[in-house]
């Protein structure tokens, strides 16, 4: 069987209203594109019919699986999944939302024969968002972000974007060291990158907010400082090797 040239991750919990959004755009992608594609959409333990609103793109989008894990154990664990059993020579996640209109992957995939691990980014040069989010979020965001680059990840300014490629080596490499299996497990994979030495590049994109994300800005903000925190104590302690 012919490898794909690109596996796309779609983690899913509650999203049997959503789900369109990117199956949809990945549906016209493939008509657009004459490479191999394959389609993971990773159920995380969703208690809603995400399960059907999938399984109606059987026949409309091509290489199409869903793995439907009874268990709720968060987004980290479920993209890792996803990762460690795609085949694709170049393996990104994105989310269900399409909060990062999907044809953009074709930024990421141009830069790909270059760095190892290519991800959006609403701050690079050129990227944004079509709708500002409240003054409140945007300090928040901004903040948050420094806390990150000073503890875990320096350099990069957007380590939260939910649409990130990688070569096959670099996901396996990455993504079996894995240990955060909820929403802060972007800062892990990244400062795994650096430790492992795969070149990482930020790549602009545009980006819409969705007022209905699962995300609490400070539940979960106080969570990914925790992680960076304890991302930076692992690194120090030689875990990632």
């Amino acid at each position: 069987m012919e490898q794909p040239y690109l596996s796309i991750i779609i983690p899913a919990y509650k999203e049997e209203r959503r789900i369109h959004k990117v199956l949809d755009a990945i549906e016209k992608y493939q008509q657009n594109h004459d490479f191999t594609m394959e389609v993971l959409v990773v159920l995380d333990g969703t208690p809603d019919k995400t399960y059907d609103s999938a399984l109606a793109y059987r026949d409309r989008v091509k290489g199409l699986t869903i793995i439907d894990r009874k268990e709720n154990k968060g987004k980290g664990l479920t993209v890792q999944e996803g990762m460690l059993k795609a085949t694709g020579k170049y393996r990104m996640f994105c989310d269900a939302d399409n909060s990062t209109p999907f044809h953009q992957v074709d930024k990421l995939l141009g830069q790909s024969e270059k760095y190892d691990v290519v991800i959006g980014s609403r701050r690079a040069a050129g990227g944004g968002q079509k709708k500002k989010q409240s003054l409140f979020r945007r300090v928040g965001s901004k903040t948050l972000n420094l806390i990150i680059q000073a503890l875990a990840v320096r350099g990069i300014s957007d380590t939260q974007c939910g649409f990130k490629l990688f070569s096959a080596k670099a996901a396996e490499d990455i993504f079996k060291r894995l240990t955060i299996t909820h929403w802060s497990f972007d800062i892990e994979v990244l400062a795994i990158a650096r430790v492992l030495g795969f070149q990482i590049l930020e790549v602009p994109i545009v980006w819409n907010d969705d007022p209905h994300s699962n995300v609490s800005p400070i539940k979960d903000g106080l969570k990914m400082v925790i992680a960076s925190w304890n991302i930076r104590n692992n690194v120090r302690a030689g875990l990632y090797k």
